[in-house]
């Protein structure tokens, strides 16, 4: 094993508004080149707009930074740690260029995205291409690998899940549904995101003795227009099937594609979903996210020692740790919809 080091950790993230001014300009950045209609975007502005126009993600990033330096200074690695949004400040661009100004020649980044897809990681790497080719055309960045499988990271959501089925009324039949955002078919046939989640999902229910038959992977979020094939079926959907097949289950949603409590957990799960169980008679408890859970802060330090050479890349279940360098055709961008003439 080769040990290598790095100049800088470089936290990239989605981003989020966090003020009702915020709000739009956000939007339009996520959904610029896409063909997401207007009302679409004035729709999901309100999701954000009932929570005062504040996004949480970026809260919740500079928790995780905070405890990623305890944890990193705890373990002697003393490398800096950055911080660069796709959407919203810290733009990735500006963060490169201070990363550029201190004098940075290599950063190991790592995403807040556990599963391999485009708009999971090979748009990112994009990202980063691009604000490097803008701001520093020397620096070297690599990505800390997908981390789906990683014995860390399962035991964390083991821990989650044990806990949030616990919280349901005694006597109800269980039904775990994992949850993870809906991307387009074109996107999701051409990478490894549903193979991953179904191997997260598995592994957590293997832990736990969940028999096949109490679990389900289903999908939330979505945007884009209806007539577009998307990854189905629908949490909410979900849950109105269930509730029409077994009038004595309760249902504890596990969003194992999200690693902290940001929008699309608090409005689609917390909201959203809770009101169609509310609607339907059902029970229903939402296992918590990694967030900074102890267990999810040592797993980031130690990905980042596989990348210096001081540990062996870990995992467990039916797959080996994810490549480091992800491959040229890997995840490829997928083929938007023609925009209407006009």
């Amino acid at each position: 094993m080769t040990e290598c080091s790095y100049d800088a950790i470089l936290v990239v993230s989605f981003g989020g508004p966090e003020g009702p001014d915020d709000v739009i300009p956000f939007l339009e950045n996520v959904l610029r080149g896409r063909n997401v209609p207007r009302e679409r975007m004035l729709e999901v502005a309100e999701h954000y707009n009932h929570f005062g126009g504040v996004s949480p993600i970026n809260e919740q990033c500079r928790d995780l930074i905070a405890a990623l330096e305890a944890e990193l200074a705890d373990h002697g690695i003393e490398i800096p740690v950055y911080w660069g949004n796709r959407n919203w400040h810290p733009l990735l661009p500006d963060t490169v260029r201070s990363l550029r100004e201190k004098g940075a020649n290599r950063v190991l980044a790592f995403v807040t995205s556990g599963f391999s897809c485009y708009s999971g990681c090979r748009q990112y790497r994009e990202n980063i291409r691009d604000a490097i080719a803008a701001e520093a055309p020397d620096l070297q960045v690599d990505k800390v690998r997908v981390f789906y499988n990683h014995p860390d990271f399962i035991a964390v959501h083991v821990e989650h899940l044990r806990e949030a089925i616990s919280k349901l009324p005694d006597g109800k039949d269980v039904q775990v549904a994992f949850t993870a955002h809906s991307i387009p078919m074109s996107m999701a046939d051409s990478s490894d995101y549903e193979q991953q989640l179904r191997e997260t999902a598995r592994l957590i229910c293997e832990e736990l003795e969940i028999d096949e038959s109490d679990w389900s992977l289903v999908w939330q979020s979505r945007s884009g227009r209806p007539q577009d094939p998307w990854l189905e079926p629908d949490i909410c959907d979900h849950i109105a099937d269930i509730a029409s097949s077994n009038s004595n289950v309760g249902v504890v949603i596990a969003p194992i594609g999200f690693l902290s409590d940001h929008m699309e957990v608090l409005y689609d799960l917390d909201d959203e979903a809770k009101v169609v169980c509310e609607e339907k008679g059902i029970p229903m408890i939402r296992a918590a996210t990694p967030g900074t859970h102890s267990r999810f802060i040592q797993m980031i330090r130690s990905l980042i020692q596989e990348r210096m050479g001081l540990c062996s890349p870990a995992a467990i279940g039916r797959f080996a740790a994810n490549h480091d360098t992800c491959p040229e055709d890997c995840c490829p961008a997928p083929v938007r919809p023609a925009r209407r003439p006009g």
